[in-house]
């Protein structure tokens, strides 16, 4: 008997993407392919047979551009008639209509399909930006848990979440602050997603604890959010005390704590402080004769130019994991 190759819905291998495989590809939840399917009938256009749907490039390029228009503003239902290419509706003239469609095309693509420039980057990231775009919140969640399941922390956040962030950056940055709302609205999320990627509980080793920590006047948590779950990741605790920590207050948590190392991250030359980073790195706790002393790492670009040597500065996600496996590691 012959032994057919089964994909991951339950359907023959090769007979057109999932329901599943196609969302991830615009940027939706599977719910909404289901529902434009559904409500508006754009569904696969051939049936393979049984219950699972399989969508081939047409059924796509329906899709995208039931995408594109309603990230314009136009309505669902108005937006499949023009994806399916039907007459549009007796209140506009055809010929309007149809003189319309071509320029609201070029209009969805600007905004919404190459509203980013992403460059050469991982399908994942483009996904993730049209569903930032959108401000579509169940889509954007699934897509970012995806990412992380698939990929590992430490590659998702360096290969998928990262490079989309910087691309909101940019263009907000270029565009008069207008995506200002998308940049804080993918930041969150992100962070939920690694809050639900993140082990509920690790057991605590006694000098083996890392303390994460903004600069005072810093307030960007989420680099040290992603290397907080990264090493929860891997089995090692954390105590993590966020934005903007006052000097007093992280030399109390360093003293209660005892941890094997610091993370003090800066994003701008303006908060990062060498001789906080020093003083931490000095100080000292345990028995007379057998003290010891945190290693400090001086996490975030505000860091450049300003560390001195003792105080290592790992250059990204994975150094800085690595980093503090090897000093836990060490530690009695």
């Amino acid at each position: 008997m012959a032994v057919h190759e089964r994909d991951d819905e339950g359907g023959p291998a090769g007979a057109g993407l999932t329901t599943g495989e196609v969302a991830r590809r615009l940027g939706v939840a599977p719910t909404t392919v289901r529902t434009w399917d559904r409500r508006y009938g754009l569904g696969p256009a051939a049936h393979t047979g049984g219950r699972h749907r399989r969508w081939t490039a047409g059924d796509m390029a329906r899709l995208e551009r039931m995408c594109a228009l309603t990230a314009t503003g136009i309505a669902p239902a108005e937006a499949a008639r023009m994806a399916r290419g039907d007459a549009p509706p007796e209140a506009v003239p055809a010929r309007q209509a149809a003189d319309a469609a071509p320029r609201l095309a070029v209009r969805a693509r600007s905004r919404a399909g190459s509203g980013l420039r992403l460059g050469d980057v991982r399908q994942e990231c483009k996904g993730i930006a049209r569903a930032a775009l959108r401000l579509d919140a169940a889509a954007l969640d699934e897509l970012l848990e995806a990412a992380i399941d698939e990929h590992g922390l430490v590659t998702a956040w360096t290969e998928v979440i990262m490079p989309t962030l910087q691309a909101v950056g940019r263009k907000w940055e270029s565009s008069g602050e207008k995506y200002v709302e998308v940049e804080h609205f993918l930041s969150w999320h992100v962070s939920g997603a690694l809050r639900r990627s993140t082990p509920s509980a690790i057991a605590d080793r006694p000098g083996a604890t890392t303390v994460l920590a903004c600069v005072p006047g810093e307030n960007h948590t989420l680099p040290l959010e992603v290397l907080a779950a990264a090493l929860a990741e891997r089995g090692l605790p954390v105590r993590m005390f966020g934005g903007a920590l006052p000097v007093e207050s992280l030399v109390t948590a360093v003293r209660r704590t005892g941890p094997a190392a610091v993370g003090l991250w800066a994003q701008s030359r303006t908060t990062a402080s060498r001789p906080l980073a020093q003083h931490v790195a000095a100080m000292e706790w345990g028995v007379r004769g057998a003290r010891r002393k945190p290693v400090v790492l001086t996490i975030g670009p505000g860091w450049a130019g300003r560390t001195s040597a003792g105080l290592p500065r790992p250059a990204g996600l994975a150094e800085a994991v690595t980093l503090l496996e090897s000093v836990v590691s060490h530690k009695p």
